[in-house]
């Protein structure tokens, strides 16, 4: 079976990585065209209109300096996904790095880097990124980085693993006969071929990555005002939840479907990719 005809068998049999798909372009989407398709500018001022409820001038209702909500939603969908596939690149890239040296070199050095690796997998990754967020000053980009570092110990044990077992590969062995450098087998033979499950952890750390950042926007440690970011909307939106509902209740809205979207998508990739693991 082709590639494309993997991916149309899957697409077709689980309806719900369908739904995935369809959510992640349409978001992907409107990141890209925000500029377009929003009506007003999302940090422009308008006290005469402020918290106002939905209506055909501003489809979400106004926050309580006016701001349009439909706009700002917009605006935080691409700053939302940009910050989610910024922190599981660089998670990813510098995890698989450093997990294909540590499986690969063996001794002492993969000692020292797996004790690193389960001392941060031991403390709750929440908790470690908001250490890290207050210890770098709140603003998103440390935000992202305080999350990526976090994160980075998943992608060492997963692509070390994949590593172990790959360098016992005969044509592993055949390259080290012939002289071939360390840096050489693992850039040409062990890590194209351990790149599978961790593409598969890159598009379920997404959803996650962007549920954490907007975590500590949320607690004051990421994106600041008057940035349009869900996280930092429904933070400032919390004091006004009971009388106005629309103002927490749409950045919400577009977390959890944006979350779920990449998660969805992520099960179907690793239904292709590893077919074994639905058992």
């Amino acid at each position: 079976m082709t590639s494309f005809g993997s991916v149309y068998w899957i697409l077709r049999k689980n309806s719900l990585t369908l739904i995935g798909c369809v959510i992640v372009l349409v978001m992907l989407f409107i990141g890209l065209a925000a500029p377009v398709l929003s009506p007003y500018d999302p940090v422009a001022i308008d006290i005469v209109n402020k918290l106002q409820a939905p209506g055909a001038a501003h489809w979400f209702g106004t926050d309580e300096i006016g701001r349009d909500i439909f706009s700002r939603v917009l605006y935080g969908c691409r700053i939302s996904i940009q910050v989610g596939l910024y922190i599981v690149l660089l998670a990813a890239v510098v995890g698989t790095i450093v997990g294909s040296i540590s499986g690969y070199q063996g001794g002492l050095l993969d000692q020292v880097i797996m004790t690193v690796t389960d001392i941060l997998l031991s403390f709750p990754s929440l908790v470690l990124a908001m250490a890290l967020a207050a210890a770098l000053g709140p603003s998103l980009y440390n935000t992202m980085l305080a999350v990526a570092i976090v994160k980075i110990p998943v992608y060492v044990r997963l692509v070390r693993g994949q590593v172990l077992s790959l360098k016992e590969q005969s044509y592993v062995k055949a390259a080290q006969t012939f002289g071939a450098s360390p840096a050489w087998i693992l850039s040409r033979h062990i890590i194209p071929n351990s790149l599978a499950p961790v593409l598969i952890q890159i598009t379920l750390g997404i959803g996650e990555a962007i549920l954490t950042a907007s975590s500590l926007s949320f607690i004051g440690l990421g994106a600041q005002p008057p940035t349009p970011e869900w996280g930092a909307m429904i933070s400032t939106a919390r004091i006004y939840a009971l009388d106005q509902w629309w103002y927490v209740a749409f950045p919400g809205i577009a977390i959890f479907i944006t979350v779920v979207g990449f998660n969805l998508l992520g099960d179907g990739i690793r239904d292709l990719l590893d077919p074994r693991s639905k058992n």
